[in-house]
């Protein structure tokens, strides 16, 4: 009998034979790879007093406090990791959620006696295993190169792992809904793109709003409410271990409840829809 677990492992199974998940593993691989041989260190009493990247000499441009190259280093890693991931994950995993609505497949899954929310739900959980993996891979992967090197281990960059996945699932919500509302995957991926790409308008709300007035500013601010502040998570995510924090949850909280809403209209789109 098909259960919860059968349907999650089913989505590893997918995942496995379409190779998504060992390019993702390769690629993570090769990043700190490469960053873990191309950079050497000379840090002379807490400060870095030598930079060598690819065979070649950097100056710090002083004495340069290790902490503080640990950490603008983590940032741009870890911003390029968020936008990117976010971007090949969505694209790659667009084929997972297609192929479960395939006429036949979707008859056969649907035919065996399990809910719906459970087919659904093991998908979802599968998924969001495997893309957890990935990230704890990928970033605690860098995380441990540098700690290594710098003998700097803060622990708070890690809190970058489950905020990414957090993202992704939130964005992986829009492709989901709008795949089994039309059951076309490439328009779902197209409107996850789009609100990214709109997120990154919102994201400058401070410079923007005040150019603003009357029904312009009213339309304005309604969607930087109501869409997911994906782009403005990624100044959350440098912020994690900088000496300031966070200085602002409200975009990641407003983007959870955005999910929150989206996954709740698509399970129960699912369980109505005639397949």
């Amino acid at each position: 009998m098909l259960t919860f677990s059968g349907s999650l492992l089913l989505t590893f199974r997918e995942l496995w034979a379409l190779r998504l998940t060992q390019g993702m593993f390769a690629v993570a691989t090769l990043a700190w790879l490469v960053l873990s041989l191309a950079l050497k260190l000379d840090v002379v009493e807490g400060s870095l007093a030598a930079l060598r990247i690819f065979g070649m000499d950097a100056q710090p441009g002083g004495a340069l406090p290790v902490g503080e190259f640990v950490l603008a280093v983590n940032q741009m890693v870890f911003g390029a990791a968020y936008f990117l991931g976010t971007l090949l994950g969505l694209f790659a995993t667009m084929p997972l959620i297609g192929g479960l609505l395939e006429s036949g497949r979707i008859d056969l899954l649907l035919s065996k006696p399990v809910s719906r929310s459970r087919i659904l739900g093991g998908h979802l959980a599968g998924l969001v295993l495997v893309v957890s993996a990935l990230s704890t891979y990928l970033i605690g992967g860098v995380w441990l190169t540098l700690s290594l090197k710098t003998g700097i281990w803060e622990t708070a960059f890690l809190a970058a792992i489950p905020l990414m996945v957090a993202m992704f699932v939130v964005m992986y919500g829009v492709l989901l809904f709008f795949t089994v509302l039309t059951r076309n995957a490439g328009l779902g991926l197209i409107v996850s793109y789009g609100l990214i790409f709109v997120s990154v308008i919102l994201a400058a709300h401070e410079q923007i709003r005040p150019q603003l007035d009357g029904v312009g500013l009213a339309v304005f601010s309604t969607l930087y409410h109501v869409l997911p502040n994906f782009a403005e998570i990624a100044r959350t995510v440098s912020q994690l271990a900088s000496p300031e924090g966070v200085s602002d949850v409200y975009p990641f909280i407003s983007s959870l409840l955005f999910g929150g809403i989206v996954y709740a209209f698509s399970f129960r789109l699912f369980a109505r829809k005639d397949f």
